[in-house]
């Protein structure tokens, strides 16, 4: 009789979310993981083949989060900032789906499709259907920027960072907009 499943997907998955958020990607391991699930590494094989993997699942599910807070949004200005407090809420998950860096795994396309689909629509809205992508595209750029520089420290000429944010996306709102 084989031994039960002493875990799953969904709770590795979780575990490594934490791990991430709490130790960043270099402290997210098979062995932290399977500590934190209460079973043996090897246990862990059942499920994901590697760590690769398992930073690509990280990388989905936290699309899919990220995906279903832009999807409640109304407007573009609600859109972007859920996805500037999801930068802040989550920001190694942020970075990581943001700006991976060389060689790290990242999402299957399909994933970054899904949770682009309310950011395509809202942006199409404004800058005709046509130019959704590319409205899509510069919204997403602007927004990823500014929350990674904020992320980062990098704002240290003072002033109000949340005025900047504001202005910022008046700004893009106002370019991106069909006249």
């Amino acid at each position: 009789m084989p031994t039960p499943d002493r875990t799953s997907l969904d709770a590795i998955v979780l575990a490594a979310r934490d791990l991430l958020e709490s130790e960043g990607l270099a402290g997210l391991s098979m062995q932290a993981v399977a500590a934190r699930v209460g079973v043996r590494a090897p246990s862990l094989y059942k499920r994901v083949a590697n760590r690769e993997e398992l930073i690509q699942f990280v990388a989905e599910a936290s699309l899919v989060e990220l995906g279903g807070r832009l999807d409640q949004a109304g407007s573009l200005a609600q859109l972007a900032d859920e996805f500037r407090a999801f930068g802040h809420e989550r920001s190694a998950a942020f970075q990581l789906i943001m700006t991976p860096g060389a060689g790290t795994p990242v999402a299957r396309p399909e994933f970054g499709a899904a949770a682009s689909r309310r950011t395509l629509r809202l942006a199409g809205e404004l800058a005709g259907q046509e130019r959704a992508l590319e409205a899509a595209r510069t919204l997403t750029a602007w927004a990823a920027g500014f929350v990674s520089m904020e992320l980062n420290s990098g704002f240290n000429l003072g002033g109000d960072v949340d005025e900047a944010w504001r202005f910022g996306l008046a700004s893009i709102t106002r370019a991106i907009s069909t006249q």
